[in-house]
């Protein structure tokens, strides 16, 4: 018997056959495997699988999780208000799905698209940048486009961290911060966002020793899951740590557009902000896109040239189609977007002065659509989003599920309509 690989694994050929209609067999090959004290001849069924150890240590996904508890509230019949994930429930703009029906239909889209973006778009990109934010950037060099800016945010720290590397995360924060550095083998330093420091992280009171080690910071205004926003003095701090300390900045801009009073400030309008780091953005939340999946990054070019390379090899570009129609959304005037403003304004109105009339304590929404309430007395955060499903058949995000410091806190998003809204507050005023 001829073996080979393996003292206990033979190569043996299968008998030759012939028979009517079937393929002649004889010079395939089995797999068998042989007790090395007996002759008896055992096949092996399946391979044993085993998950790699940066997958065995990762923590639940939050919105993973949040659906489980949706899919089985819905199986016993409960007429579920989801105000948990910010997926908004308003459609996209109509300018913009009949610029992408266009667009499909045109067969140079068809191929495969540049891993920076089109050209066409980067221009679109700055164009908006100076209209909104009166910035210059340079569209062959200083915007990036991604498959939403989530997939920029997890493949940045595979660009710029070792293992071992540190990188500064705020907590609570979005979850896909700490993930993405696990995935590049870094260690992330937990900085804590306060009410009394107004969801800003205290950059004082991180050790010098972590400062010197870190090579990465995440910052995020308006801010996910708090609604803070920041002041031109706090970007300006973290671009003077930044240079002290050579720290990437990377700051995550997806809600600048969902305001209500006064215009959220872009990290890139501070001077100096393009010396240490880039700015995420996408089109999910702004126009109603998050099915659509394109955003992009801007800022530093040789930041956004170490993103680059890694995009180069993962994936294959933003469809172009979708690429020419985010141009025209990129185009509406900020009248054109007024409209959906004014709807989450009406529904955080009425969740606002609906909580807080019963009692709970929180911060109104300046900006986002979301409301960050603390829990009642003697609840978890997790306790206190089980009991409102199961007494009220509302759903509501956990705090715990964006970070440690975000226990005792509860999140909702504004993605349901008023009525329905204003139909939570009456379920959950009975409980209360």
């Amino acid at each position: 018997m001829p073996s080979f690989f393996h003292p206990t694994v033979s190569v043996l050929p299968f008998l030759s056959f012939q028979a009517q209609g079937s393929r002649d067999f004889s010079n395939s090959f089995c797999c068998i495997i042989v007790h090395p004290q007996q002759e008896e001849v055992v096949l092996k069924k399946k391979i044993s699988i085993e998950l790699a150890s940066r997958v065995k240590h990762l923590p639940p996904y939050l919105f993973a999780a949040i659906d489980t508890m949706k899919q089985q509230a819905l199986k016993k019949g409960t007429d579920l208000i989801d105000l948990s994930i910010g997926d908004p429930d308003i459609p996209t703009p109509s300018q913009i799905v009949q610029a992408m029906k266009k667009a499909v239909e045109n067969p140079v889209h068809h191929r495969y698209p540049s891993y920076e973006g089109m050209l066409s778009f980067r221009q679109a990109v700055a164009r908006w940048y100076k209209r909104r934010f009166h910035v210059n950037i340079d569209p062959g060099t200083e915007v990036l486009s991604l498959i939403g800016s989530k997939e920029g945010i997890g493949h940045i720290p595979l660009a710029f961290i070792n293992p071992g590397d540190t990188v500064l995360v705020p907590s609570p924060g979005y979850p896909v911060y700490p993930i993405g550095t696990l995935f590049a083998g870094g260690n992330s330093y937990f900085m804590p966002l306060k009410e009394e420091k107004n969801f800003l992280p205290d950059l004082d009171r991180v050790p010098k020793n972590i400062l010197r080690k870190a090579k990465l910071i995440f910052i995020n205004y308006p801010n996910n899951p708090t609604s803070a926003t920041a002041p031109a003095h706090f970007f300006k701090e973290v671009i003077r740590i930044a240079l002290r300390y050579n720290i990437i900045v990377c700051h995550d801009a997806s809600y600048t557009e969902i305001y209500y009073d006064e215009k959220p400030l872009s990290f890139m309008q501070i001077p100096g902000a393009k010396d240490v780091g880039i700015e995420f953005h996408s089109l999910s939340k702004t126009y109603n896109m998050t099915g659509w999946r394109i955003g992009f990054a801007v800022g530093n070019r040789e930041v956004l040239g170490g993103l680059g390379k890694i995009k180069t090899n993962l994936d294959s570009g933003v469809f172009q189609a979708v690429q020419d129609a985010a141009i025209t959304a990129l185009s509406l005037s900020q009248e054109a977007l007024a409209p959906i403003r004014k709807t989450y304004q009406e529904r955080r109105n009425i969740l606002y002065n609906g909580l807080t009339g019963l009692g709970m304590n929180l911060m109104k929404p300046k900006a986002t659509f979301y409301l960050w309430a603390k829990v009642p007395p003697h609840f978890t955060s997790m306790g206190f989003a089980a009991h409102l499903l199961d007494k009220t058949g509302v759903l509501a995000t956990p705090g715990n599920g964006f970070g440690d410091a975000g226990e005792g806190y509860i999140r909702f998003a504004l993605t349901a309509s008023a009525g329905r809204i204003q139909e939570a507050v009456e379920r959950i005023s009975k409980i209360l």
